[in-house]
């Protein structure tokens, strides 16, 4: 099948544009409306003080793009049907093709085809879109079924578009809902027919040392609007067969480029074993980051004709293992786990939104790099949430690569819809296109219906009524799993996140599926009420922060930068929430002095909350079966929850996260005055200090190692020290026992502990008794000198949560925000210059 790319020669305009004194401007395809008028400056950078709400005004428009195309008509005269296809339209549009109107679009995460072989003329081709304000049509929406409601933090009417709902606004994003052509534009020139779903089922033996890979494709004979399923053929008589001539042929190439098969028919006419059986002996299986390799198959499918031509081809990268969730009942209600070659394994990994509002900004190259911290940071998965948009291919690429398992939502989140006719049609379109595309990859872990709605719609939320609650049963309990068992079987569905499986059955439950927990940060409860619960699987917890100094910079001016300020405030989206970091603050740390430490130490809070959160989870490991926080990164300058800012700057959260989700992490539950009381006021009493360490281990084989820990005072000098020896079997987590310390000062004494393997410190930490504010810290007198490719850095005393920090910090280092212990550590330079050095610690916040 021939592909013919038509992404040159475009140019658009603002269709009401009168006054403004121009006309048609250059365009780009793959783009956006934003992207272009960015491009010749028609615009201001939307990301820059409040300029949002200028770009908004302007999706206020329609817009027009036109494309000139091409054709050499006598290329296509052998075609027997020619096809354009958009892979994404954002979002409302209609469409012509010289002069014939060919339809209209109102979904931006489906793929719409038209046939236009009679359209086409010879050379130059026009072909004109336009493009409907998006604002407009929400607004309108609401007028006329203002029931349909969904989260305050987006534009009303938002659920009545099939469009990426955080272009509308969220607690962490912009209200920038831009248009265009956001993916390719292409014509597809068929011979006979075509490919349109191949699905490769896997099915192995008890002992995973020997798979079939049994092929199950469709095929759309040119002109034909329906597709045939191609093992459907077997009894299909002579003369009856719309494919007849046809062969469908595999080829298997190992890892390594050995081909196992070489264009293996599927089915001979006649057969009536159907499709064809690939056996692999010895497969070399994919495994989560941390437990294996991730060794990749190709398969090319291919379809032929009588003379030998190859009508259509589609190759895939496969990963041979087998995926399940186990959701068995035990002691505590129900497990909830992922299992990957018959292992369960402990979920370590984050919530991922879309990277930019301006989509022709995300580049393979830039997703690939974000998904390299998360393996850099000891992620093994990795959740897509459900208000944005479906990855891309290069996402997907990436994570079959790195060996990050992903939890896909369908894109439905913290909204009601109504299931008309249309709707059904359209989301069902939506959901069977993605899911051909995405189901082949080896990293696609699951797939979930929603975001948080079984949750809202069973409390009654935005106007939930019987009616809402019946369309949402349909939907997410009966259309979406009844689709999935035709076109991903083999895959496990999850009706919403959080859940316990449907039925409005309890489904943010904490013994059972999984939970969104938010009473820390939202409901303003402190990081100790993180043990008092074993969440089974938490798939959403997070703490905000402010992003750097230099994100700040970027999108203020000076006069802007307090946090209480109105251009902060517009880059905070979530109500009241930088009082609500000072707040935490107060009770935690001294009182910043400038906003370069307050966003330190807003830092330093974060990272601090999600740990005591997670290394808390992996103690119990078992019971509680993965973490995943929110969010993993942003997309715009902001004050967020994300660990990795707009410009990829990591935060501290994400040098935390690289020790708490280590393969091999030492861990401390203490009593101290945070556990008992932070009134320094309350009446006295003996106050209980102790450590109880825990050393978990997610890696496949048992390891053995020293665990050493030293109560030391503030000047870092040691007073007691102890060590044990220490075994810990393969995917487990094993507590040492408590120690009380009653002769510690809560003041001026703390504990340092490690876990030491072959002369090495693999993990470490220490902790205080009382809230950091009130420890007796000494100048630890922090010196930095560069030597090659490390940074060395040095202290006099305790120093907690150092920060090494270059000019422009955009420095990525092998650790950093790591405490001393009046020693020195020598820190690897990953990515950055290391220019203007400088380093702090928890002694600068004052």
């Amino acid at each position: 099948m021939k592909r013919i790319d038509v992404s040159r020669k475009w140019k658009m305009r603002i269709l009401d544009d009168k006054d403004r004194g121009y006309d048609y401007i250059p365009a780009t395809v793959p783009g956006s409306v934003y992207n272009d008028l960015l491009n010749v400056g028609r615009m201001e950078d939307p990301y820059y003080r409040d300029n949002e709400m200028k770009a908004l005004e302007l999706m206020k428009h329609d817009f027009e793009y036109r494309g000139s195309i091409e054709i050499d008509k006598k290329e296509l005269d052998a075609a027997d049907e020619v096809l354009l296809k958009f892979d994404g339209i954002d979002t409302l549009a209609d469409i012509e093709l010289n002069g014939k109107r060919l339809g209209s679009t109102d979904n931006m995460h489906r793929i719409w085809e038209y046939s236009v072989k009679d359209v086409l003329k010879d050379k130059e081709n026009e072909l004109v879109i336009v493009f409907h304000s998006p604002v407009e049509y929400v607004a309108k929406q609401y007028e006329e079924d203002p029931a349909i409601q969904g989260t305050e933090d987006a534009m009303r009417g938002f659920p009545k578009i099939r469009k990426g709902h955080y272009m509308f606004g969220w607690d962490w994003g912009p209200r920038l809902p831009d248009a265009g052509l956001w993916k390719d534009v292409k014509f597809l020139a068929v011979k006979k027919a075509r490919l349109d779903r191949i699905y490769i089922r896997q099915k192995f033996n008890d002992d995973l040392t020997g798979v079939e890979l049994v092929p199950d494709i469709s095929v759309k004979p040119a002109g034909c609007s329906d597709e045939i399923r191609w093992s459907d053929r077997a009894g299909c008589k002579t003369g009856s067969d719309p494919l007849m001539g046809l062969r469908a042929v595999v080829t298997v190439i190992d890892p390594e480029g050995n081909k196992l098969y070489d264009k293996k028919d599927i089915l001979d006419t006649g057969n009536d074993a159907g499709s064809a059986a690939l056996k692999i002996d010895g497969p070399r299986l994919w495994w989560p980051n941390g437990l294996g390799e991730q060794p990749l198959y190709t398969v090319v499918t291919e379809l032929v004709d009588e003379e030998g031509n190859v009508c259509d081809a589609v190759t895939r990268r496969i990963g041979l293992r087998k995926m399940e969730m186990s959701n068995v009942k035990d002691e505590f209600g129900a497990e909830f786990a992922h299992v990957v070659n018959g292992v369960k394994f402990f979920a370590m990994g984050a919530d991922y939104i879309p990277e930019d509002n301006i989509l022709s900004r995300c580049t393979k190259e830039r997703t690939r790099d974000l998904l390299m911290q998360c393996k850099a940071a000891n992620f093994n998965c990795i959740r897509v949430w459900g208000g944005g948009l479906y990855p891309s291919d290069d996402f997907y690429d990436a994570c079959d690569e790195l060996g990050l398992v992903v939890w896909q939502d369908f894109m439905f989140a913290c909204a009601n819809y109504r299931l008309t006719r249309d709707f059904e049609e359209n989301i069902l379109a939506e959901l069977r296109n993605n899911i051909r595309r995405l189901a082949h990859h080896a990293s696609l872990g699951l797939w979930c219906g929603n975001n948080e709605m079984e949750m809202f719609v069973d409390k009654g939320e935005w106007g939930a009524k019987n009616e809402i609650k019946s369309d949402y049963v349909k939907m997410y309990e009966y259309l979406f799993p009844r689709l999935l068992e035709e076109e991903d079987p083999d895959r496990f569905y999850w009706p919403a996140s959080p859940s316990c499986g449907g039925g409005f059955d309890e489904p943010n439950s904490p013994d059972r599926g999984d939970v969104h927990y938010w009473d820390v940060w939202h409901g303003n409860k402190p990081f100790t009420e993180y043990r008092k619960f074993y969440f089974r699987y938490l798939s959403e917890f997070g703490f905000q922060s402010f992003p750097s100094i230099k994100t700040v910079e970027s999108f203020t001016l000076p006069e802007d930068r307090n946090v209480f300020s109105y251009v902060m405030e517009k880059h905070q989206r979530n109500a009241s929430a930088n009082g609500k970091i000072m707040n935490y603050m107060e009770q935690t740390f001294l009182y910043p002095n400038d906003l370069d430490t307050l966003i330190y130490a807003s830092q330093l809070l974060q990272a601090e909350a999600i740990r005591y959160g997670v290394e808390h989870f992996r103690r119990n490991r078992g019971r509680c079966m993965g973490t995943v926080y929110w969010q993993l990164n942003d997309c715009w300058p902001v004050a967020s929850w994300s660990s990795i800012d707009y410009y990829g700057r990591w935060k501290a959260l994400h040098y935390y996260a690289k020790r708490f989700f280590a393969p091999l992490m030492i861990s401390c539950e203490e009593e101290s005055l945070l556990t008992q009381t932070m009134n320094v006021n309350a009446e006295p009493f003996e106050v209980k200090k102790s450590i109880h360490l825990s050393v978990a281990n997610e890696t496949m084989g048992e390891k053995c190692g020293t665990v050493m820990w030293q109560l030391r005072s503030n000047d870092g000098s040691v007073i007691r020290e102890e060590s044990e020896e220490i075994s810990v079997g393969a995917l487990s987590s094993k507590w040492l026992d408590t120690v009380g310390l009653p002769e510690a000062d809560l003041y001026a004494n703390y504990v340092s502990y490690q876990l030491i393997s072959a002369d090495e410190v693999i993990s470490q930490g220490t902790v205080l008794f009382c809230p950091p504010k009130h420890f007796k810290f000494v100048d630890p007198k922090l010196a930095v000198r560069l030597e090659g490719d490390e940074i060395v850095v040095t202290s006099s005393a305790y120093a907690k949560s150092v920060e090494i920090r270059n000019d422009n910090d955009d420095l990525i280092l092998s650790d950093n925000f790591f405490d001393l212990n009046g020693d020195e550590r020598r820190i690897k330079i990953i990515k950055g210059e290391p220019a203007g050095l400088s380093v702090r610690s928890v002694y600068n916040i004052r």
